[in-house]
């Protein structure tokens, strides 16, 4: 397959200010996303996220490395043609209504359609957008602009999205729109770039996912690389009116989940049971929480292994097939 998107070596730094210190906010990211393939960037704040988002999308130039998208240098404008992208905070144009801003947006890309009004009150509606399409977006709220924003990413028949934080600020039926619609474009063969918080949303979409820390690329895998890795453990979910041990973690009132190896789980039942507590569910493997947590906590106290950038190189453009 031919990679869409390509970091080589990729560093960013920041001077010294009278606000900030000096930092390396990327140590050198290489990485590939195949055309097709929908790659979840996951990482804690501050991790390099947003900064890596930035550089592909041309925002911000990187202080090393190459950065090509469709085998473009980023630098290049015509290399962002039908790139759809949505930063967390999306900035639009309040002034703008939202039938104005995706019409902006064909024009921007070139897209030309016969019925132009027709195909951008498409995207506002299934977007829940219909009914202000000639609102003027400043009277929105932060979910309204959010999906505003998306619906301009995805009216333009993009060949990639690059999205950060897309569900940030959307409740619980919008999280769901949008899921349905980034699988739809998965399906039909779209490349996706997104960074996630929510890790069940990136379990639930990516073919692949990269754990970045301190600028660092830690580890690129698959969920099918995730549950053989993991085939030993079991994650068991349980309602109790304490948790049973230290390890336990809290899901929601007197509801609580432990992960744990298969020989030790008869005795973990024994004791729910004994407690008086109730077994929600046993499933095997283990969540990419637990994956997210321990990796750090393995380059935090330098035990972990850094990313084989040879193997993430040989391993990258396999995109679904890993």
């Amino acid at each position: 397959m031919n990679a869409v998107i390509c970091l080589e070596n990729v560093r960013k730094h920041y001077s010294r200010t009278l606000r900030t210190r000096a930092h390396e906010a990327l140590k050198g990211i290489s990485l590939e996303i195949s055309e097709g393939e929908v790659f979840g960037f996951i990482g804690p704040n501050g991790a390099g996220k947003s900064t890596t988002i930035k550089i592909i999308t041309g925002i911000s130039r990187p202080s090393s490395g190459d950065v090509r998208l469709f085998g473009l240098d980023c630098r290049d404008a015509s290399s962002r043609y039908r790139v759809g992208y949505v930063p967390e905070s999306p900035s639009l144009y309040d002034y703008l209504t939202p039938l104005e801003l995706l019409s902006m947006g064909l024009s921007l890309h070139g897209v030309k359609l016969t019925n132009e009004r027709r195909h951008c009150m498409e995207w506002l509606s299934r977007l829940g957008l219909g009914h202000v399409a000639e609102t003027q977006i400043k009277t929105f709220s932060k979910g309204m602009a959010q999906r505003t924003a998306l619906a301009h990413a995805l009216c333009i028949q993009p060949r990639l999205l690059v999205l950060d934080e897309p569900l940030s600020g959307l409740d619980p039926v919008g999280r769901r729109e949008v899921i349905d619609l980034l699988a739809e474009f998965r399906s039909a063969g779209g490349t996706v770039f997104f960074s996630s918080h929510v890790l069940y949303d990136v379990e639930r979409l990516a073919d692949r996912f990269g754990l970045i820390h301190e600028g660092e690329l830690l580890t690129l895998r698959s969920p099918q690389e995730l549950a053989d890795e993991q085939s030993n453990r079991f994650l068991v979910v349980y309602q109790c009116a304490n948790p049973v041990d230290e390890a336990s973690r809290c899901l929601r009132e007197r509801q609580f989940e432990r992960e744990i190896d298969e020989p030790e789980l008869p005795l973990l039942l024994g004791v729910i049971a004994a407690r008086g507590g109730r077994l929600v569910e046993v499933r095997p493997g283990a969540s990419l929480e637990s994956v997210f947590f321990s990796v750090i906590r393995n380059k935090d106290n330098d035990d972990g292994p850094n990313v084989d950038h040879q193997q993430c190189s040989e391993s990258s453009g396999s995109g679904k097939r890993l």
